[in-house]
């Protein structure tokens, strides 16, 4: 009897910290759902105006790597970790290695939406990863265009938001996916549509500088303009050679082509000294222009790059 009594005192126990437990898992996803509505996060700055001028104000959006720091090196902190946990969307390129990472970092990674979906990636040397090695061009740039599985990121060339035909397939995918999660809001819509206007806009006015402009080649220390050269008619001859300092054969290369095509403008990257481009720049009356292919602004960015490049 004094069993009995003791093992249904057992279960009542059992019973009521099943309770508590269920309660407060029921109360923690309440507030945890609350945080995910007002929340989006994107991985890298040129992203963010995609996101925005979708959402509006409706949802805070900020960016994951800060200003200055580089999305290769770039590794999220454990405050941002659980920012990206109660996030309602996250939006990367889906070729940078660290957004990669994040999927088996993070436990609710189903609200990562990769923006590439659709894009005809590029591999070769140009990537940042480097880990990829088919036969070079005569500019020190191998590539290949094909599309790319979008499992993983090594060898492929993540600047895909250089380029406006890309970007609006990027915004495309971002429309899709908050329209998939807030299928009745027809202002996100309307938003989407204004900044397909936009888009198209730019598209247009890179298309024509390209088409009619002084020139269409162009140097630049690392390959960060692939898809803009690609998609717009360019050519671009990168100084960096498969992610090392370039030969004297290869600088003497770049040279000659350089001024028999009048380029008037050495590129480099902000992370870069101007010094990597001072040889040539010296040897062929060229000025060096700093630029960021990580600016926020990507409208006003891209649109000043291919005047610069085209002039």
């Amino acid at each position: 009897m004094l069993n009995y009594i003791c093992n249904k005192l057992s279960v009542s126990r059992l019973s009521l910290i099943w309770i508590i437990v269920t309660a407060l898992l029921f109360f923690g996803c309440a507030d945890r759902k609350v945080v995910m509505e007002n929340r989006a996060i994107v991985s890298i700055a040129p992203l963010k105006p995609l996101v925005e001028n979708i959402l509006g104000d409706d949802f805070e959006v900020s960016v994951l790597v800060p200003q200055g720091a580089s999305p290769e090196t770039f590794e999220p902190t454990p405050k941002q970790l659980r920012e990206l946990e109660s996030a309602r969307f996250v939006f990367g390129t889906g070729v940078l290695e660290f957004e990669q990472e994040l999927l088996h970092r993070i436990a609710r990674n189903e609200q990562i939406i990769n923006l590439s979906q659709g894009i005809e990636l590029i591999a070769g040397t140009c990537s940042h990863a480097h880990k990829t090695h088919p036969e070079s061009c005569e500019h020190g740039c191998s590539h290949e265009h094909h599309h790319i599985s979008h499992g993983h990121s090594h060898g492929i060339d993540p600047h895909i938001w250089c380029s406006p035909k890309a970007l609006g397939k990027m915004a495309e995918n971002t429309y899709n996916a908050i329209s998939r999660e807030m299928p009745d809001s027809t202002k996100y819509e309307e938003r989407y549509t204004s900044l397909c206007i936009k888009l198209l806009e730019l598209d247009e006015e890179v298309a024509d500088m390209c088409k009619n402009g002084s020139r269409n080649t162009f140097i630049i220390y690392h390959p960060a303009l692939t898809y803009l050269a690609r998609d717009y008619g360019l050519t671009q001859i990168a100084i960096e050679h498969e992610g090392k300092e370039p030969s004297a054969k290869h600088l003497a290369r770049i040279i000659e082509q350089a001024r028999a095509e009048g380029v008037k403008h050495i590129f480099y990257q902000s992370e870069f000294p101007a010094s990597s481009v001072e040889v040539i720049c010296n040897d062929i009356g060229a000025t060096a222009v700093e630029i960021n292919p990580l600016e926020e602004d990507i409208f006003s960015n891209i649109r000043q790059i291919a005047t610069l490049i085209t002039e």
